[in-house]
C-alpha cells in the first residue's frame, strides 16, 4: 500500500531548471568556465550545486577545494534569489495535485536545491505547510543518484508523522531526472517521472510516466504499483 510519497523540487513543482541554468552560466562565465545549455540538460540535471561545479571544475582542470565550491554555490544563490521573484513559474495543475495528495498522504521533499530556495518558491505558492519535511542540498553528503536524501526524507517522515511506520517500498517518489530515478529506486522505493525535461524514452525505467502531473489519477497508479 502506498503510504508515503516523496517530490523533487526543479523540474517537478517548480519550473526553475532554465533559472538554475542561467545562474551557473552567469557563476561560471566569471571563471571563464562556458556551459551551454545543452551540455547542461545532458550531463548536470539531477546533481546539485556541490556536485555540478565540482564536476564543471575538474573536467576544466580546475581544483575544486571546498572553499571554492562554497563560494560558487554562494554566488550563484545570490543570483538566483534576485531573479525568481520575477520568473517564478510553477507546473501546470502542481498546486491543486500537491493538495490533494497532502489530504491523504504525508509528504517530503528531496532536492538538491537550497532549502531557502525550495522554502522561498513554495512559501510563495501556498505549498509550504503541505510538506511535512524537506531535505535538501545542506543535508546529504552525496547527491542523487545516491539513495542518501530519499532515505533521510523517508526517516523524518517517520519521527514526524504520527503513522505506523513507512518502509521505502511504500514510498513514491516523484521525479524528473535520470540520476532521481536511479536513486530512488536505490532507496528501495518506486518512481513515477514526469516528462518536464527529459523524453519518455529517456524516463523509460521509471516504474511510471506522465507528461504532466495536472488531473494525474494517483488512485490508478496506486492500484497498479502495489497490487503487484
Amino acid at each position: 500500500m502506498l503510504q508515503a510519497i516523496i517530490f523533487d523540487f526543479d523540474g517537478v513543482i517548480a519550473d526553475s531548471e532554465p533559472l538554475h541554468y542561467a545562474a551557473f552560466q552567469h557563476v561560471l562565465a566569471k571563471e571563464h568556465i562556458l556551459l551551454t545549455e545543452t551540455e547542461y540538460y545532458t550531463d548536470y540535471i539531477g546533481m546539485d550545486d556541490k556536485g555540478c561545479f565540482t564536476t564543471l571544475l575538474t573536467r576544466h582542470h580546475r581544483t575544486p577545494s571546498s572553499a571554492i565550491i562554497a563560494n560558487l554555490i554562494q554566488k550563484k544563490s545570490i543570483y538566483f534569489h534576485q531573479h525568481v521573484t520575477q520568473h517564478l513559474c510553477l507546473f501546470d495543475g502542481v498546486v491543486d495535485f500537491v493538495f490533494m495528495l497532502a489530504k491523504r498522504w504525508p509528504l517530503a521533499i528531496v532536492s538538491g536545491a537550497l532549502r531557502n530556495e525550495i522554502e522561498l518558491i513554495l512559501g510563495k505558492a501556498g505549498l509550504l505547510d503541505s510538506f511535512h519535511t524537506i531535505i535538501s542540498a545542506e543535508d546529504v553528503t552525496e547527491g542523487k543518484p545516491d539513495p542518501e536524501g530519499f532515505l533521510k526524507g523517508l526517516g523524518a517522515l517517520n519521527r514526524l508523522t504520527m503513522r505506523p511506520t513507512v518502509q521505502a517500498k511504500e514510498c513514491l517518489v516523484i521525479e524528473d531526472s535520470i540520476p532521481g530515478i536511479n536513486g530512488a529506486h536505490a532507496a528501495g522505493m518506486r518512481c513515477l517521472a514526469v516528462t518536464n525535461t527529459y523524453s519518455f524514452n529517456d524516463l523509460a525505467h521509471a516504474d511510471a510516466i506522465t507528461d504532466s502531473l495536472e488531473k494525474y489519477d494517483i488512485n490508478a497508479l496506486e492500484e497498479k504499483l502495489w497490487s503487484i
